[in-house]
Order: structure tokens, then C-alpha cells, then sequence
């Protein structure tokens, strides 16, 4: 029986819909799972000079695995060092009185512009000391939360590094009849490796100078403020806005208006040049995304899966795009209208016939096209 348009695009969204709702429901395993997939995609090249020089099998895993587990001690302890000087800060601050009375320079500020007196309250209490207290806590919760999925994400680890080894004869064995499934997934994975690499590059160059910057300035810990800009440089379009709200609120109350100003600027000038302007354009040519996508996927998937959505929220995408559009010749528009460069109709460039061929000799192969 064959189904009418309008019947197999109603059944598609009715199966997105329940898949959705099952993920969500479950994003307390589905999330750490997804980390470490990423983990060990990223890990996984390790694994190739060694098999070259003869490694056996079991030492090429171990390798992996250590690196993997590096990666993830080094953003723990980024994180706690982050957290815990988050929260010192704010309690000496607020013994002080600092933040006491910067909140009432804002409200008398209101006042002479003529706002009402909730919108006054409103301001007052961004700088509340009890309200970034309870950002404080409610950060380290976080931290609590995050560290704890880590410990199974250790344990996924192990396991997706053992399959990996065994995965990769997929092409020996499987190249003559999934050739074009084995291209996708291969294609896949390099696009995941090729965005966290490009991310972490600009995020270093990002956290370097806006550290320096901050530390110039006399923004007390300044190396907090860097590594936030670091991480917040994996999440797209918005981690810049993440990383500039809480250096600019404590540059008003320790050094008021001009302060805050000055690292605004400061801000604007490096973080909207390279992360706006200039990353983009190489995320953009790593994983064939448009911005628009890219934007949407942030908050689509932190609301599924939470806080780990936001740094996840490319790689899930792309694997959507792989599973739903790829595989299907009658989606080629779609994967355009994501962003997909290769995604060309036949006919399109330059008036000459063109034809797509997956060219999978080995499951190192991406997805290409021929002439």
C-alpha cells in the first residue's frame, strides 16, 4: 500500500514527536550517553598512529580511554575552580556591602529616569545579594549534578572505547553493501571532531585575552571570568552574552559605571569579532550549518536534555540530520536549507549535469562529490 504524501509527513512528525518525548523523559541517561559518544568520537584518532606502528588492539583502547578521561578531569577541575572562586566572591562582596549598594546606585538611577517602582524592584534585585547567592548555589548544585553524570559518563566510556576498536572493520566487512550508511557515519564523526576542534581553538584565544583584559583592568579573578569565556564559547551564537553578564556585573560594583563600560567594550571588540564575526565562518565550513539552525538547535536541545544540550546542541543536531535527511535522495533540499554545502541538486551548477557518488573505499571516506 503506498501512502500519500500528506499521510507519511504526519506519521514522520507523530514518530519525532514520541522520540522526542522519550529522550526528554530520559535525558538523565540519554545526556551522559551522548557526552561520551562525543568523548570518544573525539578521542578515537588517537587510536590510528598506534595501530600503524603495531600496536595491539587492547593498548590502542587503553589510549583512548586515558584521554578521555583527561578531557574530562580537565573540565572538572576547570569547573570547580570556577565555582568554588564564583562563590567566595560573592560572599566576600556581599560582607562587604559592595553589591548592597551598588544595587541602590541602579535603583536611584531608575528613579531619576522616571521608571515605576517595579521596575526599580526588578533592577534592585538582579544585585541582590541573597538573589547571586542563590545563582551561586543553584551554579554549584549544577557543578554537583554535572559531576555526578561524569561518573557514569567514565563508565560509558570504557565500554564505547572497547566497541570502537570493533567498529572500525565495519568497512572490511560491511563496505560492499552499508557503504553509503558507513560515508554518513564517518562523515559524522569528522564534522563532531573538526566543530569541538575549531571551538576550542577560539575559545583558548578568546579566554587568553579577555583574561589578560580583565586582569589589566582590575576585575577580581579574572581567571574565573576566562575559563567562562572558554566554556562558554562551545555553546553557539549565545555563550557570548553567558560569558560577558557576570565580569560586567561585578565591574560595576567594584569600579562602578566606567568599569562597567570598559569591559563591555573590552568584550564586544574581542569576543564580537572572533566568536560573531570570524568563528562562525570556520564552524560554517566544519560542519555545514547555517546559523539560523545552529541558533535554534542551542535551545531546542537544552530544553530536551538541560544544561548539557547547549554544548551537545551541534553534534545532535548533525546526527538528526545524518539519521532523518541523508539517508533519503528526496531530502536533498532540506540538507540545503540546513546548510549542507554538499547537498547539491544535479543540475545546479553551471548549467552541466552533475551526479552525487558515495565514494566509501574505506571507512575513512567522507561524503563527496564526483564528477
Amino acid at each position: 500500500m503506498t501512502l500519500s504524501p500528506a499521510l507519511r509527513v504526519t506519521l514522520t512528525l507523530a514518530a519525532a514527536t514520541i522520540a522526542l518525548a522519550g529522550v526528554f523523559f530520559a535525558r538523565e541517561v540519554f545526556g551522559p550517553v551522548a557526552l561520551a559518544i562525543v568523548i570518544v568520537i573525539i578521542c578515537e584518532p588517537l587510536r590510528s598512529p598506534l595501530d600503524r606502528r603495531g600496536w595491539p588492539r587492547w593498548a590502542g583502547t587503553t589510549a583512548v580511554i586515558l584521554l578521555a578521561y583527561l578531557i574530562l578531569l580537565a573540565m572538572g577541575a576547570l569547573l570547580w575552580l570556577a565555582g568554588t572562586q564564583f562563590v567566595r566572591l560573592i560572599g566576600d562582596l556581599s560582607s562587604e556591602g559592595g553589591l548592597t549598594r551598588s544595587a541602590d546606585e541602579v535603583v536611584a538611577w531608575l528613579q531619576s529616569l522616571g521608571l515605576d517602582e517595579e521596575a526599580s524592584d526588578a533592577a534592585a534585585s538582579v544585585l541582590d545579594p541573597d538573589t547571586l547567592l542563590g545563582v551561586a548555589r543553584s551554579i554549584g548544585g549544577t557543578v554537583i549534578s554535572v559531576a555526578t553524570a561524569l561518573f557514569f559518563v567514565c563508565a560509558y566510556i570504557i565500554f564505547m572505547a572497547v566497541d570502537a576498536a570493533r567498529y572500525r572493520q565495519a568497512s572490511e566487512l560491511f563496505g560492499a553493501t552499508k557503504g553509503a550508511v558507513l560515508a554518513r557515519i564517518s562523515r559524522l564523526n569528522s564534522g563532531i571532531r573538526r566543530y569541538y576542534v575549531v571551538n576550542a581553538a577560539f575559545g583558548a584565544v578568546v579566554a587568553i585575552i579577555d583574561g589578560l583584559a580583565l586582569w589589566w583592568m582590575g576585575i577580581p579573578v579574572p581567571i574565573v571570568w576566562a575559563i567562562l569565556a572558554f566554556v562558554t564559547n562551545f555553546v553557539p551564537n549565545i555563550g557570548f552574552v553567558l560569558g560577558l553578564v557576570p565580569p560586567a556585573i561585578l565591574a560595576f560594583v567594584v569600579g562602578d559605571w566606567p568599569l562597567l563600560l570598559g569591559v563591555i567594550a573590552v568584550y564586544c571588540v574581542v569576543n564580537v569579532v572572533l566568536q560573531v564575526l570570524v568563528q562562525p565562518k570556520f564552524v560554517s565550513d566544519a560542519v555545514d550549518l547555517s546559523l539560523t539552525l545552529s541558533f535554534f538547535s542551542v535551545i531546542f536541545w537544552t530544553f530536551i536534555i538541560g544544561p548539557l544540550g547547549a554544548i551537545l546542541s551541534i553534534p545532535l543536531t548533525l546526527l538528526v540530520r545524518a539519521l532523518v535527511l541523508e539517508g533519503d535522495p528526496g531530502t536533498i533540499w532540506l540538507r540545503w536549507l540546513s546548510g549542507d554545502r554538499s547537498a547539491v541538486p544535479p543540475d545546479s551548477r553551471r548549467g552541466a549535469p552533475r551526479r552525487i557518488e558515495l565514494c566509501t573505499t574505506e571507512l575513512g571516506d567522507i561524503l563527496v562529490g564526483c564528477r
